[in-house]
């Protein structure tokens, strides 16, 4: 139930855009008539914050002109690249590697974001060169495939645009990198050396981030939809039994995967447990 009075306008505002992009995002709302005035009330005093810096950054103005469908998607990316810009930047980074190493395709463009640098006879290195120390998040860019690409970027959108709206660009920032570090280095360890690569690893963690921090300080930006967690652990469950690269699909990052899931579950459950104290 819509608690929290968030924001409150003249009757002559629209308020159209920002209720769309409210509802986009998952965040439940509603808009009263009291005393001559327009309210939005919202669950929580987090959600009424987001409400607030909308609205405060022109997301309600009305669209002019006889088109207003061509003139949605512009105003929406301005908004994404002042709402989420590292949730933009990771993807539009990690578009511009696929494209550089052509998919996963291009051995010599491949060679810059291997985990481990490839030594001067044309093989992996067996151990981690600290000098190139950027090699130990780069995997995160690679990927192979379309489907790959498609998938993990996907997923990065849903879980990663959460967590910045939650909590903030530079969080969002951390919590990549940190769990980047942590996946590449378990399958390295588990998986030996190699090629791998994948957002996949990242993703784990934010959806244990997000799962753990929702059980212990629930709020309308982790909530989330229903079957979601359980399909993600399911597809973890499937690839660490072989199935998926016995089918065909290729080689899984499992350790990756399972070290990803385990700090974020970790990050989330002490995030979540200070935001509990103080509420």
């Amino acid at each position: 139930m819509s608690k929290c009075r968030a924001l409150q306008c003249g009757l002559d505002e629209d308020l159209t855009n920002l209720t769309r992009f409210l509802r986009s995002h998952g965040v439940p709302h509603r808009i009263t008539e009291e005393r001559g005035q327009q309210v939005v009330w919202t669950r929580d005093e987090t959600a009424a914050k987001v409400v607030r810096e909308l609205y405060a950054q022109g997301v309600p103005e009305p669209l002019a002109g006889p088109s207003p469908r061509r003139a949605t998607p512009q105003l929406d990316w301005r908004r994404m690249l002042r709402l989420i810009p590292v949730t933009m930047l990771v993807l539009l980074v990690t578009a511009l590697v696929a494209l550089v190493t052509r998919l996963g395709t291009d051995v010599q463009a491949i060679a810059l974001f291997t985990f481990t640098p490839v030594t001067a006879n044309g093989y992996i290195a067996a151990a981690p060169d600290m000098q190139q120390w950027w090699r130990l998040v780069a995997p995160m860019l690679l990927h192979f495939g379309w489907l790959h690409l498609a998938f993990n970027a996907l997923w990065y959108w849903e879980l990663g645009r959460r967590i910045e709206l939650r909590s903030g660009s530079v969080w969002l920032l951390g919590l990549t990198l940190l769990f980047a570090l942590i996946s590449n280095t378990a399958q390295w360890l588990f998986g030996g050396p190699g090629v791998f690569g994948g957002l996949s690893g990242v993703l784990y963690g934010l959806l244990g981030y997000c799962w753990l921090y929702q059980l212990l300080a629930p709020n309308v930006h982790f909530d989330l939809p229903r079957g979601v967690v359980v399909m993600m652990l399911g597809w973890l469950v499937l690839c660490l039994t072989g199935l998926v690269t016995m089918l065909g699909f290729g080689a899984i990052a499992n350790a990756a995967h399972v070290g990803g899931l385990v700090i974020g579950c970790l990050c989330g459950a002490i995030a979540g447990g200070l935001q509990r104290r103080v509420q």
